[in-house]
């Protein structure tokens, strides 16, 4: 019995050294992005590539229309590039286990990561709904499928855009530590 638990401990010890070494990567990636300014720039970026998506959504029909491509695929690209590189900025507040956060940073991820869920829960009633208003038009499953799946990624990239939003700018002495001990 404890034969497995020292494997499972060594494992997780493992496991703790990957991400600590990832994040001392990801920190050393775009240290001229990270101010409050092109956090939120990006944050008015994956809003905007979400909208873009709820829009191209809502003028879906099964014969795809030039107007649902652009606006789907613009969308997707504009939201899940700037989400991309807001989950860089953020660091591991958005994507950290929580052991590896400060009691800040843990406040922070908690009570982001509640008010995205309450919005998301929100989102996926607006979407259901829409199904309903639309489920006896012609192509209603499947438009209200698109809205579906446009709201839920507007939903969960909530949380990075409000940690991009609201965090200050980051301390460059906290990456100082990273430098040095990245390999040359």
């Amino acid at each position: 019995m404890s034969e497995g638990r020292g494997r499972l401990a060594a494992y997780w010890e493992r496991q703790q050294e990957r991400l600590d070494e990832l994040e001392r990567k990801r920190s050393l990636r775009l240290p001229t992005w990270r101010t409050r300014k092109r956090r939120r720039t990006l944050s008015v970026l994956v809003i905007l590539g979400d909208l873009i998506l709820i829009a191209g959504a809502a003028v879906f029909h099964r014969q795809p229309e030039p107007v649902f491509v652009v606006c789907w695929f613009g969308g997707a690209v504009i939201a899940g590039g700037a989400h991309y590189l807001l989950r860089i900025l953020t660091g591991k507040m958005s994507g950290g286990f929580s052991l590896r956060l400060d009691e800040r940073e843990r406040e922070w991820r908690h009570r982001v990561t509640y008010v995205s869920y309450q919005v998301l829960v929100g989102l996926m009633m607006v979407a259901v709904l829409y199904g309903l208003v639309i489920s006896g038009t012609e192509d209603g499953g499947p438009r209200g499928a698109m809205m579906a799946c446009a709201l839920l990624v507007t939903g969960t990239t909530l949380s990075g855009v409000i940690l991009g939003w609201s965090l200050p700018d980051d301390d460059p002495e906290d990456y100082t530590d990273f430098e040095e001990v990245s390999p040359a």
